[in-house]
């Protein structure tokens, strides 16, 4: 008796799976056409840097059915049979899916598959190599429904190789492979990335039938329907154990009579070959009852410290959310050489640079993420002050792999230089110790600023004439990449990197406003932490750097800010005009180095639409120069493409000045280029075209979480 009563206890369990979220606030109804992002990845504290497996949802292509597609691993997804009428795609539902919640490694929706048939599906990436689909289903008609699902992992091109089904467990055990190599970085070469990748694909009811597939969706149309009429009709799939295929598939059956309802889930297990299997089944196993309540509360409370601000419209609520969720979905815990959470810039899809550890100018994206999680964001500075080197360097990259300075050589020097990155570390700290209110932090990062930006002083102006160049590794360092219309030699990259570009030969605007914005910073912070005299140290070198760039570096016939030749401070470098007039100008309002008179000349060049006030934001580069263009057609260009974390100092230095009204309507601009790519493909990406809605950048960088900050700030009484 007592064995039944526990079997009865389970089924109850399982039953009651209708999932709720306490706080309305994270409440929406998103259709297909809504500015939802829709990737997901596990919550950190069940991820791991390598063998890690990210999903993109696509919820909104009528033509296929709700599926959940993972970097090079195939998409899996659930077909429905409804008294023998088959349901291939969302095109046919008779609700279409609304989206009512979603979470860095969740989402619940709404449909109806049916008419009379009402379910709510959650999807939840539970860690780096466990994914499930919950299906809660309820008959809300008058008469009697039978229910047939089809589970699928599809991976195409007969690249599934099927090992066999553990009919314990309800598990189709399958492999296949995973090349390293990516369109625009590969991965590392030498890092631990699984390339021979099992599947276990599972689900929490007894299977009726399983089977797999070398045919295309429509010919599994022709299986599952069958003929009436037909002498062999057959209602099962073929039980199909070895082989290469393109699919694979369970079956479910339920009946349901009028208000009763059933939950079930499906499973995607992925892992190394070379990992424990057994380990795996026992994991997914476990949560065939797991109850998920407890993971749709522990979401509810990450997000209870952001600001709950009453937009005015629902698109601004999902870039808000979402944003939130781009950034936490890149955090692993600590790992390897560090001791603190550490993000990665591109989680899911995977690739090299992207999964290559923290860079500051990506850190820009703390900013907003400390809303979420200040303590958390505090931690991710902290790689950078556990990291840094004694004579207070902190390099290009930090992490897992530890400091990662890329020596490149010094023709000046005569010998190897380390690279750095954009500066904006003392900034970062101080706009999250703002949040976080954590003396501490801002103690040990005020330490670790002012040894950083006294190694700035002492390697970035060699010369000493108060201004500062970039490095010999200047490409990387100062963070403005390729067609960048001052510091790239050949408008076509004819040349390697090193004769290319000739930031490390001119006196950089970019890099001394940095530097004039670092020092202000230091002396916020030192006037926080009581520290009176070196406060007004650090201002006296931001006003003496500031009054330098405005004696050598502003161009009164243009009324623009411009980088130098470094050896006789002039615009001309070689046979090259230096102005050109690119978006680092502007940032003298961000740094405040730009005299009131001034900063309404910046102003006028920005409201030019000839020239930065496009559709979309503000392009890097003045768009009647002639290397403008608006087409985003690979990553990592400047020569016109929008990167939202520079538009957002521009939005800054704006309120600075007091040009609130202007700032706002950047802001607005910025919200359409996302919003519009959003409803489109449900994607952040590397950078936005100015006038143009196809993009060819990479997707779901870090940084655009930024997007957060400025809706913070837009609504900021």
């Amino acid at each position: 008796m007592k064995k039944i009563f526990t079997i009865l206890m389970i089924a109850s369990s399982i039953i009651a799976q209708q999932l709720n979220v306490i706080d309305p606030y994270l409440n929406f109804k998103a259709k297909q056409n809504d500015p939802l992002y829709t990737t997901y990845t596990a919550a950190m504290e069940r991820s791991r840097l390598y063998g890690d497996k990210g999903y993109k949802m696509d919820y909104y292509s009528e033509h296929l059915p709700i599926n959940y597609s993972g970097d090079q691993a195939g998409r899996f997804y659930c077909l429905w049979k409804v008294d023998q009428v088959v349901i291939m795609n969302t095109g046919e539902f008779y609700e279409k899916p609304i989206v009512t919640f979603s979470f860095p490694d969740m989402m619940i929706m709404e449909y109806s598959p049916f008419k009379g048939i009402k379910v709510q599906e959650t999807f939840f990436v539970y860690s780096s190599s466990i994914a499930l689909v919950n299906l809660q289903i309820k008959n809300i008609d008058k008469v009697n429904h039978n229910i047939e699902l089809y589970p699928i992992l599809e991976l195409g091109n007969d690249s599934l190789l099927i090992k066999d089904f553990d009919k314990q467990h309800n598990g189709y055990i399958t492999e296949h492979h995973e090349s390293k190599y990516r369109l625009i970085s590969s991965l590392y070469k030498n890092a631990p990335y699984p390339t021979e990748t099992r599947d276990y694909f599972s689900a929490s009811f007894s299977p009726y039938s399983f089977g797999s597939y070398h045919k295309s969706l429509e010919d599994f149309y022709i299986t599952i329907k069958t003929d009436f009429y037909a002498e062999k009709r057959n209602d099962s799939l073929n039980h199909k154990k070895e082989g290469l295929v393109n699919f694979i598939s369970l079956h479910g059956k339920f009946s349901l009579k009028p208000g009763e309802e059933v939950n079930t889930r499906y499973f995607r297990g992925w892992q190394d070959q070379k990992e424990d299997l057994q380990k795996l089944v026992e994991d997914i196993e476990k949560l065939k009852t797991e109850p998920l309540q407890r993971f749709v509360d522990t979401n509810v409370k990450l997000h209870s410290q952001i600001p709950h601000i009453k937009f005015k419209t629902q698109d601004e609520k999902l870039v808000y959310l979402g944003a939130f969720n781009l950034a936490r979905g890149c955090f692993y815990l600590p790992t390897e050489k560090t001791n603190f959470n550490f993000y990665v810039f591109s989680r899911q899809p995977l690739w090299g640079w992207g999964h290559g550890h923290q860079v500051l100018h990506e850190s820009l994206s703390m900013l907003a993420y400390a809303y979420l999680d200040p303590k958390s964001a505090e931690n991710s500075q902290r790689v950078y002050m556990e990291q840094q080197r004694e004579d207070g360097l902190i390099a290009y990259r930090h992490g897992p792999r530890g400091l990662q300075d890329y020596p490149h050589f010094s023709k000046e020097l005569n010998k190897d230089m380390s690279t750095t990155s954009a500066p904006f570390f003392s900034w970062i700290n101080w706009e999250v110790y703002k949040v976080s209110k954590d003396k501490r932090f801002l103690s040990d990062a005020y330490n670790s600023g002012e040894k950083y930006i006294k190694w700035l002083i002492n390697n970035r102006d060699l010369d000493k004439d108060g201004l500062y160049e970039w490095g010999p590794y200047g490409i990387i360092e100062n963070v403005r990449d390729w067609y960048n219309a001052v510091f790239q030699v050949s408008a076509e990259r004819h040349l390697d990197v090193d004769k290319e570009d000739i930031s490390d030969e001119l006196e950089c605007l970019d890099l001394t406003l940095m530097i004039v914005k670092e020092t202000r910073t230091l002396s916020q912070m030192a006037k926080e932490l009581g520290m009176k005299d070196a406060s007004k140290a650090w201002m006296k070198i931001a006003d003496l750097t500031s009054d330098l760039v405005n004696q050598k570096m502003w161009d009164d016939s243009s009324k623009f800010y411009y980088s130098i030749n470094r050896k006789d401070h002039s615009f001309k470098y070689l046979t090259r005009d230096l102005r050109r007039m690119e978006i680092i100008g502007f940032l003298a309002l961000w740094a405040e180095a730009a005299p009131k008179e001034r900063a309404e000349q910046l102003v006028k060049h920005l409201l030019d639409p000839k020239k930065f006030w496009r559709k979309y934001g503000v392009p890097t580069l003045a768009a009647d120069d002639q290397w403008f263009t608006p087409y985003v057609d690979y990553c990592c260009k400047w020569n016109g493409p929008v990167w939202l974390l520079w538009d957002y100092m521009v939005l800054d230095g704006l309120k600075k000045y007091g040009y609130s009204k202007i700032a706002n309507q950047l802001a607005d601009k910025m919200l359409l280029a996302v919003t519009t790519q959003l409803k489109k493909n449900h994607n952040y990406w590397e950078s936005y075209s100015p006038d143009n809605e196809v993009l060819n950048s990479p997707p779901n960088y870090i940084w655009d979480s930024i997007m957060a900050r400025v809706l913070i700030e837009k609504y900021k009484r």
